[in-house]
C-alpha cells in the first residue's frame, strides 16, 4: 500500500467537493499498489500527458504488452491540474469581461458596473477540472490493463525500477516526469511567499494588487485574466518587450493591448529584493538602470521558467545523462544515453506543450516497441509544432520565423494580411491582428506562419496541415473558405501570392489564351 506520508501530501486547496472528486480520480487515498508482474515490456515513469499517452497507446494495441505506469503525485500532470485546463477556465471568464468592455463600441450600453464574483469563477474552474479528470483517472488506466503504482520511482539497475519497496523489471523504460515552476533567486521572495502555476489556482479571493514576475506566455495569460477579473496587475519583465520569444509585431500588439487595458509594465527590470510590511509585499526594483523604486502588492506570481523533475530517479545507476536545467539528454529518437531508456515531454524537450508531449509519446511507442534493430524509427525533428499564447487576442505560430529561415540559409518572402482588411474581423470589431505567412522565395512552399486574432489557435491548424501536407500557397488559394470568417484572411494571403505570379510574360500568354477562347 502507498505510504501514509505520500497520501497526506496530496491535497489541493480548497478541499471542497470538486477538489475531493479530482483527487479521488488522480490520486485516490485508498489506492493499493498491485503486486508487480514478473517483468514489463514497458515501464513508464510519470503520469502526465507524455506518460499517459505512452502507456495507453501501448496497452490499447491489445497485443498482450505488459505495461506499468508510475506516478508520485497527480495523474494528468500539469495540464489537467495546474496548467491548460484551469487556466483556460479562468481565461474564459475573463474574456466575458473583455466583451463587456467592448460592448459600447458595438452599440450595447451596459448601464451598471459589472460585478465579478471571483469566488464563483474559481469554483467553476474547480468544477470543470473535476469533470474532466476522469479521463486521466487511475481507474480508467487500470481498466486498460495497465498496472499503476503510486509513489517515487528510482532506477536500481539496467532492468529494475523500485517503487514503494516493490521492484518492477522492465524491458524498456520511459522517463516522463515533466517539469515544475522555477523558484526565482530574488532575495526575500521565499520569506514573503509567492504563487506559481501549482498554487495560483487555489486562490479563492482576488488579489487586489497582483505582481507578475515574467512576461512570457504564462505570465501574460494570467496577467490579462486577473486584470480583467479586477486585480491591479503589474508585470516585471527583464526584456525590452513582453513575449520576447514571439514575432516582434505580434508581441507589440499584445503589449499595446495590455497598456490600453491598464496593465502596468515594468520592462528591462531587475528585482533587487522583496520584503513584507504591514502594507503588503514591497518589491524593490530597478528598470533601465534607474534608481531603486518600490511597488507594493498583495500577491506575487512567479512565471520565470520551468525546471525538469530529475531528482530522486537515480539516473547515474543506469548511465542516463542529464542537465539540471535542460533535463534528460536524448537524441532525435528520444533515446537517452542508455539505449533501453527513452524520455518524452517536458523532462527532455524544449517544446513544453501538452500537444508536444502527446506527439512525443507516439514517437516513443514506435521507437521502443516497433523498430527492431533501429529500423523505421521516428524523429522528433520531423514534427511540425504549432503553439498558441492564449491572450486576447491570441498569438499562434507554426514552422519557421523569418529570421530562423534566414539563419538556415533559406531565402524567403513574407506575406502579411492585416485583420483590418478581413471583413469578418471588421464586423466583429477585432481588427487588431494579422495573418503572416513566410514562404520560400520564388516558391509557394510555406515555411511558417504567425496569426494574431481572437481565435488564432483555431486558425493555425490550417497552416500546420498545409506545411505537413506540402500544400503550397497556390493550392491553398483554391481552397474555398466560408464568407465571412476571419480564417478567410488565410485565403487572402494565398491569393496575394498568386498575384505575384502575374509577371509581364504570364500576362502576355494569358492575353493570347483569352483571344483563342
Amino acid at each position: 500500500m502507498v505510504s501514509d506520508s505520500a497520501i497526506e501530501r496530496i491535497k489541493i486547496e480548497p478541499m471542497d467537493e470538486y477538489n475531493q472528486k479530482l483527487v479521488s480520480y488522480v490520486h485516490p487515498p485508498d489506492w493499493i499498489n498491485t503486486q508487480p508482474k514478473d517483468y514489463y515490456d514497458l515501464v513508464v515513469i510519470g503520469g502526465g500527458t507524455a506518460g499517459l499517452v505512452t502507456a495507453a497507446g501501448a496497452a490499447g494495441l491489445d497485443i498482450g504488452l505488459k505495461v506499468a505506469l508510475v506516478e508520485k503525485h497527480l495523474m494528468g500532470g500539469d495540464c489537467l491540474n495546474f496548467g491548460c485546463v484551469p487556466s483556460k477556465c479562468i481565461i474564459r471568464s475573463s474574456r466575458v469581461v473583455g466583451e463587456v468592455w467592448k460592448a459600447k463600441t458595438l452599440g450595447i450600453n451596459i448601464s451598471q458596473e459589472i460585478e465579478v464574483d471571483v469566488s464563483s469563477v474559481m469554483q467553476r474552474m474547480r468544477k470543470v477540472r473535476s469533470q474532466i479528470s476522469h479521463h486521466d483517472s487511475l481507474q480508467r488506466f487500470q481498466k486498460l490493463g495497465i498496472d499503476i503504482f503510486l509513489g517515487d520511482a528510482r532506477f536500481l539497475d539496467n532492468d529494475k525500477i523500485e517503487v514503494e519497496k516493490k521492484t518492477l523489471k522492465y524491458k524498456k523504460a520511459i522517463i516522463a516526469t515533466g517539469a515544475r515552476a522555477m523558484r526565482p533567486s530574488i532575495p526575500g521572495i521565499e520569506e514573503v511567499g509567492f504563487l506559481t502555476n501549482e498554487t495560483v489556482f487555489s486562490l479563492t479571493q482576488l488579489p487586489q494588487r497582483f505582481a507578475i514576475i515574467g512576461g512570457g506566455p504564462i505570465g501574460c495569460e494570467l496577467a490579462q485574466a486577473f486584470h480583467r477579473l479586477g486585480s491591479q496587475v503589474i508585470i516585471f519583465h527583464n526584456h525590452s518587450h513582453i513575449l520576447n520569444k514571439e514575432d516582434i509585431e505580434a508581441a507589440e500588439i499584445i503589449q499595446n493591448t495590455f497598456i490600453k487595458e491598464g496593465i502596468q509594465l515594468v520592462l528591462n527590470s531587475k528585482i533587487q529584493y522583496i520584503e513584507k510590511t504591514h502594507n503588503g509585499k514591497v518589491i524593490h526594483y530597478t528598470s533601465n538602470n534607474s534608481k531603486l523604486k518600490t511597488f507594493i502588492v498583495d500577491e506575487i506570481f512567479a512565471g520565470v521558467g520551468r525546471r525538469p523533475n530529475i531528482e530522486g530517479l537515480n539516473l547515474e545507476a543506469v548511465g542516463v545523462e542529464y542537465d539540471v536545467c535542460k533535463g534528460v539528454i536524448v537524441n532525435d529518437y528520444l533515446q537517452t544515453t542508455n539505449p533501453k531508456i527513452y524520455a518524452a515531454g517536458d523532462i527532455c524537450m524544449n517544446w513544453k506543450f501538452t500537444h508536444a508531449a502527446d506527439a512525443a509519446a507516439r514517437i516513443v511507442i514506435k521507437n521502443t516497441l516497433f523498430s527492431p534493430f533501429g529500423l523505421g524509427r521516428y524523429k522528433l525533428s520531423n514534427l511540425v509544432m504549432p503553439w498558441v499564447t492564449y491572450t486576447d487576442p491570441e498569438i499562434a505560430h507554426v514552422g519557421l520565423y523569418e529570421q530562423e529561415a534566414q539563419a538556415q540559409g533559406i531565402k524567403n518572402s513574407t506575406i502579411k494580411i492585416p485583420l483590418a482588411s478581413v471583413d469578418r474581423a471588421i464586423t466583429d470589431g477585432e481588427t487588431e491582428g494579422f495573418i503572416k505567412i513566410t514562404h520560400k522565395k520564388g516558391s509557394d512552399e510555406i515555411l511558417g506562419a504567425t496569426i494574431v486574432a481572437s481565435h488564432a489557435g483555431e486558425m493555425i491548424s490550417e497552416m500546420t496541415t498545409a506545411i505537413i501536407g506540402k500544400i503550397g500557397l497556390s493550392k491553398l488559394s483554391s481552397v474555398i473558405h466560408p464568407y465571412p470568417t476571419q480564417a478567410e484572411g488565410i485565403k487572402k494571403a494565398a491569393d496575394t501570392y498568386r498575384k505575384t505570379l502575374l509577371t509581364r510574360t504570364t500576362k502576355y500568354f494569358l492575353g493570347l489564351l483569352s483571344k483563342f477562347s
